[in-house]
């Protein structure tokens, strides 16, 4: 066999190198439409919200409540002032971040479904107990004093490790509502309002018998309990008879001088922590002792605390408390309210 000379395999190489590298150089621009590249002439994607556009391009619309104004919060800055108005500073940071989760989830399904119950044109939610209680920087400085510095930390850390993230059953939104104390087990939703959710159902919390809220009690007289119950008491001595509770253990209904009311319904008349309540008739006072405060639906505060400080993550504390829920992006779900500056 001949042997090729090494000038030979020379010329041969550098032939090659001439005919290849030009294609390479030219294969980028060799897809062309209307004489622009590919990547040039396909359309301008949607804009991708990021944790700083939430914070900064969407906003709130706060109902004021003293001042009767709309105040405009960016997101993520709302949800601080609702996390340190609705729990406290010393609460674990998992809990925290819990809270953060479902304050968020509740703000952004109020916007997404439009005008909301209860509060003027124009606004999202108010600012009181009806929706959200929310605080501003200047509120809470002067609420806080000398301790505002550490507990705003706290809270700003719980809302920046969890920013853009929301509650989502079949990709939709959820009704996140939280309380602050259960009687050892949080209630159906439908056995306190009138819609079942699924993923608003009864579990136990055993966690809350720390809660300082668990028991409470409150003596009226038989004249005041007659006003705001609309009824005659019979002169035996006797109040009223439960007759069922529910799955999470509150008064389902009740019957009182020949008249049936809902557990709900005794609570908010009568002014209680709870509508798992009991009573006894003293002379001419009664004496009810209550059992957990709030509604008893969805996430439990102090229960989420208690879950915290054996250990438990944010994540496992709310698919405890909301079943069947996953932990969402909510950037989808708002790029209609980008504010166009």
């Amino acid at each position: 066999m001949k042997q090729v000379k090494p000038l030979v395999i020379l010329i041969s190489v550098l032939f090659a190198m001439i005919i290849v590298i030009p294609s390479l150089l030219v294969f980028p621009f060799s897809a062309k439409e209307g004489g622009k590249l590919i990547e040039e002439s396909k359309s301008e994607p949607s804009p991708t919200l990021t944790t700083n556009t939430l914070n900064s391009e969407v906003e709130v619309a706060v109902y004021r409540s003293q001042a009767k104004t709309i105040e405009h919060v960016p997101l993520e800055e709302y949800v601080v002032g609702v996390l340190a108005s609705e729990m406290p500073a010393d609460f674990e940071l998992e809990a925290l971040k819990a809270q953060s989760l479902s304050a968020r989830t509740y703000i952004v399904k109020k916007m997404i479904g439009g005008q909301a119950v209860g509060v003027p044109e124009g606004a999202d939610v108010t600012d009181m107990v009806l929706h959200q209680v929310y605080k501003n920087k200047d509120e809470l400085k002067e609420l806080w004093g000398i301790d505002y510095e550490r507990k705003m930390e706290k809270f700003q850390e719980a809302v920046r490790s969890t920013a853009g993230q929301i509650l989502t059953y079949d990709s939709t939104p959820i009704e996140a509502s939280f309380f602050s104390t259960s009687n050892g087990y949080t209630e159906n939703s439908e056995d306190y309002w009138e819609n079942p959710f699924p993923y608003l159902t009864s579990v136990a919390s055993p966690w809350d018998e720390t809660s300082p809220k668990f028991h409470n009690q409150v003596t009226m007289t038989v004249a005041e309990f007659e006003q705001k119950l609309n009824i005659k008491l019979p002169s035996d001595g006797t109040v009223g008879k439960i007759i069922a509770r529910t799955p999470g253990k509150r008064v389902d209904t009740v019957e009182i001088s020949g008249k049936t009311f809902k557990g709900r319904e005794v609570r908010d008349q009568l002014g209680l922590s709870s509508s798992d309540f009991t009573w006894v008739r003293k002379n001419d006072q009664i004496v009810i002792s209550t059992k957990g405060y709030g509604h008893g639906v969805g996430m439990s505060q102090y229960g989420a605390n208690g879950m915290a400080e054996e250990g438990k993550t944010y994540q496992e504390i709310l698919t405890h408390y909301y079943k069947g829920a996953q932990i969402s992006d909510a950037t989808p779900y708002l790029t209609n309210f980008i504010v166009k500056n």
